[in-house]
């Protein structure tokens, strides 16, 4: 088997399986449209798989979905694991070779979950095939581009072995579901939007769940999906009749994430790999828990090693445009019954940087208060009793070290999220933010997509 190649019109699936019925060790590394895919194998069965495209906020959805069924894996442990492994920039996973031949940082963050009993060796099996399951579905779709085989370094323990032909038949079945959509979704990271002149009577809304028009404004249908505790499939099947209508906008993936490949709007495509039988993947409307893991496909591996965190001065921080149209992005009052709109407050002594907040956030129907003096603050968040707090962290008068000391120390907010938004990376400066009670790290200059994800991690 060749080590490389280029190739005009991949067939992935082919070269899945013919990797499948490979005895050695290998890792399968696909670049395509500025993505990079790496897929290990041992011994013909999969290991893991990832892609270079936000791992990290991937490992965040279904660490979540998770959670509804492990409490150990709370907010704080999530914020952590970040905290601790995820790169700098993802782009080290295409550029640096050494590092790609090693387990993801996102795996080492599992195998430490796993090592500081968050997670026991089984239910990191569960998450890591469905993490694996995204992958290959975005990799099935891949048309064009480059690949090369490598030997990966044995440095990390293995979780579990996915059987690859399961894998493929579960990502095949999904994909044509996918198809019945097409072309008005075409990719699961699209992001809709209520029409703002739009109504949605309140007989449709135990349909579509009162709380995903609170949260339809710039989270993507895989987001939103979490966010619900839903399937995508389901979510898009539910929403579908409304985007017919034209009730419902989407707006296409945010970069990074437009750069992944699109469902293909050729029906036969993946008509020819399997026959879709309807009763093979039922979907509920609510996901109760994870699949299980004790499969005849899944070999899990039940003792680990201790893995110790590595220090990390600070995680990615993506830089997206904000290319939505506001004319129909806004959900009104009076256009859904009942809808909550959420509070932020903003404290920084930086016209320019609370102007941007208010702008990024008031256009996804938040309710933003933004307080320019930092001595004041105090009293206006006690009046205010905002649901998620945006901290300076270097404001004249009163460091935001000692701001987010004062807060804490009200019972009213010992809960609330309190996010320091900062242009300093040291470690030194994250460990002190922990002790005085943050949430977390938003880092200058950042923008709407990643203010989005702080939602996203703390306040949905």
């Amino acid at each position: 088997m060749n080590n490389s190649g280029a190739f005009t019109k991949l067939r992935p699936l082919s070269l899945l399986r013919q990797l499948s019925n490979c005895s050695d060790s290998t890792c399968l590394q696909a670049l395509s449209n500025s993505v990079s895919w790496s897929i290990y194998l041992e011994q013909g069965k999969i290991t893991y798989a990832t892609h270079s495209v936000e791992p990290f906020d991937r490992l965040e959805r279904h660490l979540r979905r998770l959670s509804h069924q492990i409490p150990l894996l709370t907010t704080e442990v999530r914020v952590q694991l970040r905290l601790m492994f995820e790169p700098d920039s993802h782009s080290q996973l295409i550029e640096d070779d050494s590092n790609s031949r090693n387990h993801p940082p996102e795996y080492q963050a599992i195998s430490w979950l796993v090592s500081q009993q968050h997670l026991h060796s089984t239910q990191a099996g569960v998450l890591i095939q469905e993490l694996v399951k995204e992958v290959i579905e975005s990799f099935l779709l891949i048309k064009k581009g480059t690949y090369e085989l490598t030997e990966p370094l044995n440095r990390m323990p293995k979780i579990c072995r996915l059987d690859v032909e399961k894998i493929l038949e579960r990502c095949q079945v999904r994909l044509q579901n996918w198809q019945a959509f097409v072309p008005q979704i075409s990719s699961p990271y699209q992001r809709p939007y209520l029409l703002i002149n739009s109504t949605i009577e309140e007989t449709d809304l135990p349909k579509l769940q009162p709380d995903l028009t609170d949260w339809m404004k710039g989270f993507s249908l895989c987001h939103l999906a979490v966010i619900l505790n839903q399937d995508e499939i389901q979510l898009a099947r539910n929403l579908y009749p409304y985007i017919l209508q034209g009730r419902i906008l989407l707006h296409e993936p945010d970069p990074p994430f437009d750069k992944l490949p699109k469902i293909f709007e050729e029906q036969s495509l993946f008509s020819k790999l399997i026959t879709l039988v309807d009763t093979k993947e039922k979907l509920n409307t609510t996901v109760k828990s994870y699949p299980d893991i004790s499969e005849e496909n899944v070999d899990p591996v039940p003792q680990l090693p201790q893995i110790s965190a590595p220090p990390k001065e600070n995680f990615q921080e993506a830089t997206i445009s904000n290319n939505i149209n506001p004319a129909y992005q806004r959900v009104t009052a009076a256009t859904v019954t009942a809808q909550k709109v959420h509070k932020i407050v903003s404290v920084d002594d930086s016209p320019t940087i609370l102007k941007e907040i208010s702008h990024f956030l008031e256009n996804e129907n938040f309710s933003v208060v933004t307080i320019n003096d930092p001595l004041k603050a105090v009293m206006s968040i006690i009046r205010h009793k905002p649901d998620l707090i945006l901290l300076d962290l270097n404001m004249v008068g009163i460091d935001g070290y000692e701001l987010c000391r004062i807060i804490r120390n009200n019972s009213v907010f010992q809960n609330t999220p309190i996010i320091f938004v900062t242009g300093s990376k040291g470690i030194v400066d994250k460990v002190k933010a922990k002790l005085v009670g943050a949430s977390g790290y938003l880092t200058k200059p950042f923008s709407r997509a990643e203010l989005l994800k702080t939602v996203f991690m703390h306040l949905t």
